[in-house]
């Protein structure tokens, strides 16, 4: 968006070309036609031969029995016990006609969402499902339409829906002064000069980045070069959103398809140079060479420079033509871009001063001499991670976004038990909200549950067979199972685990992990707590145990605290110790934050030693095998719970003395060392390559390093320094009235399991993908450009074609509406909207709130039917790996703070006038989908005593403390909560728990 805007128009804008999409026509495929004739065939046979079969068989729904005048009195036989199974029978006969009823008309009459029959949740699926399919054999697009309509018209033409596409003009000609030698080098800089609008499309800072960086989400990198500099017209840039034509922008290093210029040309010769001169449309980059004999006398120069354009081909091209592209479709969606490669063109320069353009090796490889040449090919190493996006390294750390997620979820809790009426818990921003994006994403939740409770039953059966368990010095985990490399070898493994490789392995295969009962395990010990994540390789995680170093483990090469910083905040969040101490020298201070009974800080190895001495005497003294030792405790009291030592700085000698003699002190300890740099005689070596990668030749491993970059690190720290904000925000209200049709073409739920309807099924690798496009597009009603949109749907990138084909077929999808107009379309300024007859529960929902204020008489009513849209969590059920952009959206917190105020405001209305059966009700409304909101159990504790009723008080207190202790990310519950209940049920704590 800039400063510069046309007027509004009413009609379409035409000064895009967009990119052509190829348009899915609207038929039915021969599955369609069997699929819709198999289901007539079904709705037949229930409708006619269900109850002829009951009639011929069974006899009448009332049979004599049943209208005997002593059925009530006199003793039940056989006789009547089955005329009452018939007359179950014909009362779901019954339940199905109606609900079928209810869905044809429905799907003839396009009202909407069917109404829900009540007590029909299986029967109306099935009805949807058979109807849906059955009126397909009358519909000639996406979109039902009344099969009165059928003979006599066709239906209207949907206009096609696309994209706009990046408009990219072509290039003049540069200066072609051939490149003679490459003697005098000249610092230099990159430059986007914003090009005037074409038709109504502005340039905005997403596209430019999206352009030129390969990533929209960048655009505040491109903003942060340019705050508040002076441009050629005399404004600065104070807005992310308000750019103009003919600033001339700084670029990041590595961006592409810019301008190169003379770090110290002011913007106005850049721009007079350069002005209505885009890049190629190719993506190269247009470099300035200095001539050799270039001089400047009294700021005049003597001679001009000599341009010269040096084209680069583009690290990573996604793709020439999209004739090539469009095969690939389906196959690029779930295909992450590869990272380009370092760029033998460009050497990164000092902070501060800019890059040095210098030609490619292989444009100079004529002119440039044997040295130059090599020096080209080695650029330098970049330690910061800064200009990655956050997927590149969080999402990556699968076991470590588990861990940061469940300790978030912790922190999410507590906000929520401070959470004041009206108010929303407090929700990250920037970096930090990049940053659980990542996590959701990266997060394997699965594969940590796998890994824990795998360890924890070995340790069990071991422990009930009174073995000794083996030292695993490494785990590899993987789609397939768990493997731990055992030494020495032993062959005979506890079910179900199996011996692999003579003993030197033990699986676990993938089928056997996820079927172990969690809670039978509840008290299992940990047997492995010191195992961290050393990488990931093509089939799975390498994770190795820092116990089973039995000594000093050195960490050198390059990246040496990114490696350390990753393996910190996995150690101190994993789910697979009970108990344990980390000692962080020189660095992690934060970590403390997130983990407080875990982490100790100290700025020297002198501080930390005396601990570890002190523990590795006791564990020496003592004689216990510490395996042995941990697989006969409790999880809640382990024994020999491990400390870990991290050190970012480098021993002295003596200090590097004292770590030798500590890992001589015993086989096996209840500790590990890890130091950054060369220590003498250490145990292990983890060498971090400059390609990223991480190598410990004792172990024979080789593995993609896991590392946290220090931008990466400090987004996760902000992350949960806004977690433990107990202030809060605003909820936003709605101020002006939501018009409504009053009988939508599509429905859109959210408030609950997704559902969106009706619509044809599509098939099911493309249905979740188009669910969470509308679900976006519902809860966003201004409307999102095409390019936004595939930053959200495909957050680590996706070629345009495929986006806007996916587009073209989700617009396919939903229809048009009664008058004849797609359901899914672009306005005037190219952003894709819903349209008016598309309507979420989510927007009635707030649209019910906004009129309950308004109108005190009918606040009852209003709330009850906007309580009423609520069937349980947000978006329940989301696939895995989807919709993790509502990580940095408000959506989650607006929506779970509304319903918990609606349903409070209900709550007291409801006690005002004496009615607490119905505050009850009111309550467990708003728990459906706000569960964790400390609030609401607070006023269902004070509902539930105004009924008068002890037994209900104390079945709600029963559940809210058994709730409160198996609760996933912590036990326990709000102070205030328990003040309560020790006033309304003083005795509680007295009484044990009941089992149901």
């Amino acid at each position: 968006m800039t400063a510069s805007r046309t007027p509004p128009s009413r009609t379409p804008s035409r000064g895009i070309t967009p990119a052509p999409v190829a348009r899915i026509r609207p038929r039915r495929t021969p599955g369609d036609v069997i699929v819709g004739i198999g289901a007539l065939i079904v709705l037949a046979a229930l409708m006619g031969g269900v109850p002829y079969a009951l009639l011929r068989y069974a006899g009448p729904p009332l049979s004599p029995e049943l209208l005997s005048g002593d059925l009530l009195t006199r003793q039940i036989g056989t006789g009547t016990a089955v005329a009452i199974l018939v007359l179950l029978v014909w009362l779901t006969w019954f339940q199905l006609v109606i609900c079928v009823i209810v869905e044809v008309y429905a799907g003839i009459r396009r009202i909407g969402m069917p109404a829900r029959v009540p007590l029909s949740g299986g029967p109306q699926a099935l009805a949807n499902r058979l109807v849906s399919a059955a009126l397909m054999l009358f519909t000639v697009s996406a979109a039902a339409i009344p099969l009165t309509a059928f003979s006599s018209a066709p239906p209207p033409a949907r206009p096609t829906v696309v994209a706009s596409a990046l408009h990219t003009p072509a290039s003049t000609d540069a200066s072609t002064a051939s490149l003679d030698s490459l003697e005098a080098v000249r610092q230099v800089k990159k430059v986007y000069v914003v090009q005037p609008p074409h038709g109504r499309h502005h340039e905005s800072l997403w596209e430019i980045a999206d352009k030129c960086l390969g990533d929209g989400r960048r655009y505040p990198e491109i903003y942060r070069l340019n705050q508040h500099k002076t441009q050629p017209d005399g404004t600065r840039l104070q807005m992310a959103d308000l750019i103009r034509p003919g600033w001339v922008l700084d670029m990041p290093d590595d961006a592409r398809g810019v301008h190169v210029v003379p770090v110290d040309e002011t913007r106005e010769a850049t721009l007079k140079r350069h002005a209505g001169e885009p890049v190629e449309a190719d993506g190269r980059t247009q470099f300035v060479v200095q001539d050799a004999g270039h001089r400047r006398t009294g700021g005049t120069d003597v001679s001009r420079d000599r341009l010269g354009t040096v084209n680069r081909e583009a690290g990573v091209e996604q793709g020439t033509s999209e004739a090539r592209n469009a095969g690939q479709e389906e196959r690029k969606i779930s295909t992450p871009p590869s990272p380009p490669p370092h760029r033998a063109y460009h050497l990164p320069a000092q902070k501060g001063t800019g890059a040095t353009a210098v030609p490619s090796v292989k444009s100079a490889d004529r002119t440039a001499k044997p040295e130059q040449a090599d020096r080209l090919q080695k650029p330098e190493t970049q330690d910061t991670g800064g200009g990655l996006d956050l997927i590149d390294y969080l999402a990556g750390g699968s076991l470590a976004a588990a861990g940061l997620l469940a300790a978030l979820g912790r922190r999410r809790r507590e906000q929520l038990w401070n959470r004041a009426f009206g108010r929303r818990i407090a929700r990250p921003r920037g970096d930090a909200a990049g940053a659980e994006v990542a996590l959701r994403l990266g997060s394997d939740a699965p594969g940590s549950r796998m890994l824990d409770n795998g360890l924890r039953l070995l340790g069990k059966l071991l422990a009930e067979q009174g073995r000794v368990p083996p030292t695993v010095y490494a785990v590899h985990l993987s789609a397939r199972g768990l493997d731990l490399w055992v030494h020495p070898p032993e062959p005979d493994a506890p079910e179900p685990w199996e011996s692999h490789d003579g003993g030197r392995t033990w699986r676990l295969p993938a089928h056997e992990g996820r079927g172990i009962d969690e809670h039978a395990l509840a008290d299992a010990p940990a047997p492995y707590p010191g195992l961290v994540s050393l990488g990931v390789t093509d089939s799975g995680r390498v994770l190795i145990d820092l116990e089973a170093a039995h000594g000093v483990i050195a960490v050198t090469g390059h990246r040496v605290r990114d490696a350390l910083a990753a393996l910190a905040v996995e150690l101190v969040t994993n789910r697979w110790s009970d108990r344990m101490r980390v000692t962080l020298v020189g660095f992690g201070g934060d970590l403390s934050m997130i983990a407080p009974e875990r982490v100790r800080v100290v700025g020297s190895l002198a501080e930390a030693l005396p601990e570890l001495e002190s523990q590795a005497e006791e564990v020496a003294a003592s004689g216990d095998g510490v395996l042995t030792g941990r697989v006969h405790a409790r999880a809640a009291d382990p024994a020999w719970p491990p400390h870990f030592l991290l050190s970012a700085i480098a021993p002295d000698p003596d200090e590097a003395v004292r770590l030798a003699r500590l890992g001589r002190l015993g086989t096996r300890m209840a500790a590990g060392y890890v130091v950054a740099g060369d220590v003498p005689h250490p145990t292990w070596t983890w060498e971090i390559t400059e390609d990223g990668k991480a190598k410990v030749d004792a172990l024979g491993v080789t593995v993609a390093a896991q590392l946290l970059p220090r931008r990466h690190y400090d987004a996760v720290i902000e992350l949960f320094r806004t977690a433990e904000r107990l202030d809060g925000e605003p909820v936003r209200e709605e101020e002006a009235p939501q018009e409504f049709t009053t009988s939508p073409t599509i429905n859109v739920r959210i408030l609950g399991p997704v559902e969106i309807g009706p619509v044809p099924p599509l098939e099911e690798g493309r249905a979740e993908l188009a669910s969470e496009m509308v679900v976006y597009l519902a809860s966003h009603p201004a409307g999102v450009h095409p390019v936004v949109l595939g930053g959200i749907l495909w957050p680590r990138g996706v070629q345009s074609v495929v986006r806007d084909a996916t587009i073209a077929r989700v617009a396919d999808w939903l229809g048009t509406d009664s008058e004849g107009r797609p359901n899914l379309r672009t306005d005037d300024t190219g952003r894709l909207r819903l349209g008016p007859e598309v309507r979420s529960d989510w927007q009635l929902f707030r649209e019910l709130v906004r009129r309950s204020h308004n109108d005190p008489g009918a606040r009852a009513v209003l709330l009850e039917r906007a309580l009423g849209l609520v069937r349980g969590p947000l978006l329940n059920g989301r696939p895995r790996g989807r919709y993790a952009w509502l990580a940095a959206d408000e959506l989650e917190y607006e929506v779970s703070a509304s319903v918990a105020d609606a349903a409070h405001r209900l709550c007291e209305v409801r006690l005002a006038h004496g009615d607490a059966e119905a505050a009850v009700a009111a309550v467990r409304a708003g728990l459906l989908l706000a569960a964790d909101d400390e609030g609401l159990w607070r006023d269902l504790l004070r509902a539930a005593h105004a009924t008068g009723d002890p037994l209900k008080l104390r079945a709600v207190v029963d559940g809210l403390h058994r709730r409160a202790a198996s609760h996933p990310y912590g036990g326990g519950m709000a102070p205030e909560t328990e003040a309560l209940i020790d006033e309304l049920l003083p005795s509680w704590r007295l009484h044990s728990m009941p089992s149901a």
